[in-house]
């Protein structure tokens, strides 16, 4: 089992590997530097270093996890980059729902690619522990939320990270979870303490949870977590445990 270092997750599984930029987030992406840096140690999973990879051998893999975990579905890759086919997501989906006892995450930068897959899909394909989340970085990206509001599922979130400027006013109708953070690693752009709690009043007072990731910075131990002197950790009271 991958134990993950993710504050808003416990375990990883990629049975995708490698993706390309898509908009000025992806620009430090830190999947890339470790793709790199794991085929320079041979590991198979990462031959083709950062160029997308399906992995058939890693599809059992949460079906053989017993305990309840939350997992964050590939980490090093976005499972609806266009060059991931149907067929081999359709496979990614049948094992989230056999493996009933975990929570799935699935977070994308691509979210009118998941709407052209779910659209093939009935509702109660999507089960309460497949949630649903697309990624914003700045102003020019928030028609993501708009057609991510608009796929069926228990639980749809957003990863406002890296958060590069102030997003202003979010429609948050029908989003069940908010995550934000600053950009950690080399080249890491700075936030700033009013985005996050223009960010963190919203998500208040349209009563969905809050989670404060990071800081971030190049050291990010160093900048921690809090906000106003606490840890924002809020997760979505909808469970399949």
């Amino acid at each position: 089992m991958s134990k993950s270092k993710i504050e808003w997750t416990e375990t990883t599984w990629n049975p995708v590997t490698g993706c390309n930029k898509v908009s000025p987030g992806c620009k430090n992406c830190y999947a890339e530097r470790m793709a790199k840096r794991l085929k320079a140690m041979r590991n198979p999973n990462y031959r083709n270093g950062f160029q997308v990879t399906t992995h058939e051998h890693m599809l059992d893999k949460p079906l053989r996890w017993r305990k309840p975990q939350r997992i964050f579905v590939n980490s090093m890759s976005d499972l609806f980059h266009p060059d991931v086919p149907f067929q081999f997501i359709e496979k990614v989906f049948d094992v989230m729902r056999q493996a009933h006892w975990h929570q799935f995450q699935v977070l994308t930068k691509r979210p009118e690619h998941m709407a052209n897959f779910m659209q093939t899909r009935t509702t109660t394909d999507i089960p309460p522990n497949i949630w649903l989340g697309t990624s914003v970085e700045n102003r020019k990206y928030m028609h993501r939320i708009d057609t991510l509001r608009n796929i069926t599922a228990a639980v749809r979130f957003l990863s406002l990270e890296p958060l590069l400027e102030d997003l202003g006013q979010l429609n948050l109708n029908r989003i069940h979870w908010v995550i934000v953070g600053g950009e950690s690693g080399p080249g890491a752009r700075p936030i700033q303490e009013e985005w996050v709690l223009n960010i963190k009043e919203q998500c208040h007072h349209a009563r969905v949870p809050f989670f404060f990731k990071q800081w971030g910075g190049v050291n990010k131990k160093s900048t921690g977590r809090k906000l106003m002197n606490q840890t924002w950790d809020q997760m979505p009271k909808l469970s399949a445990r």
